[in-house]
């Protein structure tokens, strides 16, 4: 090949390459809401970043360990964070509750960017220590990259954050809070994937139904 062809293909493949890597990733079929005093926040999940992290806040979700528990952080322009579960709620918890929720995933660190929307596990300084606080971005936080895991991001609910941002806010050392609680009323979950066959079910019975009748119609009219 031409050297002039040769650096035309090895630009051509640069930029397909980084325009691929700069995707987000798939979000698997699963969704999450949650329910806040403020109006509704949807999220989903990034397992093929983060799998042990997914499966973990997934299965807190389904044991309702959300419900009752706050946003402890408000931060303009940085993040709104969702306190530990354990000491965040204001339920007691049961103790299959409380087994899933003391437990800890390693750092599944990635190259995924902190921008505005994405779900990113809080944790101490041991990368170790994540367990059920987890931040949403208000905005790109690039410092944040590689350093916190990246496991979803919100799907719907752009205008509960937009609220949350204005919220009045007080400083408590390194923390913006919020000088009013920010509750999880309650948290729910659905799967995309079973939600469009149920409705691809329905069309079809409808079809079904409408053809039974035109049959019907036309056996009326040429066999009376």
């Amino acid at each position: 090949m031409p050297r002039v062809c040769w650096i035309w293909w090895a630009l051509v493949s640069v930029v397909v390459v980084g325009s691929a890597s700069s995707r987000d990733p798939e979000l698997s079929s699963p969704r999450v809401v949650f329910q806040t005093n403020y109006g509704d926040i949807e999220f989903g999940f990034f397992p093929s970043v983060a799998p042990q992290t997914v499966e973990h806040i997934y299965k807190l979700v389904r044991l309702g360990c959300y419900n009752t528990n706050h946003f402890f952080r408000v931060d303009k322009g940085f993040v709104a964070q969702v306190a530990d579960v354990v000491g965040g709620r204001s339920a007691p918890m049961n103790e299959v509750q409380r087994l899933e929720a003391e437990k800890t995933v390693i750092g599944e660190f990635s190259d995924v960017k902190h921008v505005r929307g994405i779900l990113s596990m809080g944790r101490y300084a041991d990368p170790n220590s994540a367990s059920s606080s987890f931040s949403i971005l208000f905005g790109d936080a690039p410092h944040l990259d590689h350093q916190y895991a990246i496991f979803g991001k919100v799907t719907k609910g752009d205008e509960t954050l937009r609220k949350l941002e204005q919220l009045p806010t007080r400083k408590e050392g390194i923390f913006v809070m919020p000088t009013e609680r920010i509750t999880i009323l309650s948290s729910y979950y659905y799967d995309r994937e079973m939600e469009n066959c149920e409705k691809e079910k329905s069309v079809l019975k409808r079809r079904l139904t409408a053809s039974v009748v035109e049959i019907e119609r036309q056996r009326m009219k040429c066999f009376p």
